[in-house]
């Protein structure tokens, strides 16, 4: 069992957790999420902790972590929500949201136009910055991750999409051969 998940997740103010049969949902001032469990894991909210525990007779020691570390992103994530921070480097390198669609000129013939999951709000800055914010991590953490992949940022000139901080390791080209 994860050492973690020894410890209780706490339940901050203005956040309601309640869990029915095996399906947990947790309700906050940023919305409503809800994660189903499997039988051999036990969830109970007492108070304002929330405790995840193997059922009796069960060998499912893996899933206690996962769950665990599920729910504490979940409470996380309807108190304060989730951002991650792209940005754009290159000539003619831009970004424009356009109702529902994320529409990315990244130096390929066409424009790439990119569906906005429900539930994530996305503001471009200088045409180059992209700030993805929600209140699921795993939602915004794929959407991040999709758009990064439409232009990974290439060793040699540091061309692409990476995120917010990220470092790129440049390479030296054939003219730094001697």
């Amino acid at each position: 069992m994860s050492r973690k998940a020894r410890l209780p997740v706490m339940i901050p103010q203005k956040v309601e957790a309640k869990v029915v049969e095996n399906e947990i949902t947790i309700k906050g001032p940023k919305g409503t999420l809800t994660q189903p469990f499997l039988k051999d894991v036990t969830v109970a909210v007492d108070g304002d902790k929330i405790s995840v525990a193997l059922s009796e007779g069960s060998d499912a020691k893996n899933f206690v972590g996962l769950y665990w570390s599920l729910i504490a992103n979940m409470v996380e994530g309807v108190s304060n929500g989730f951002e991650k921070k792209l940005e754009m480097r290159g000539v003619g390198y831009k970004a424009l949201v356009q109702g529902n669609l994320l529409d990315l000129t990244v130096g390929k013939s066409h424009p790439t136009k990119m569906k906005i999951p429900e539930g994530i709000e996305v503001k471009v800055e200088k045409n180059t910055l992209i700030h993805l914010k929600g209140i699921d991590k795993q939602k915004v953490g794929q959407f991040a991750a999709d758009i990064r992949s439409q232009r990974p940022p290439e060793p040699y000139k540091g061309k692409g999409i990476r995120y917010d901080g990220e470092y790129v390791r440049q390479k030296a080209g054939k003219a730094g051969k001697k």
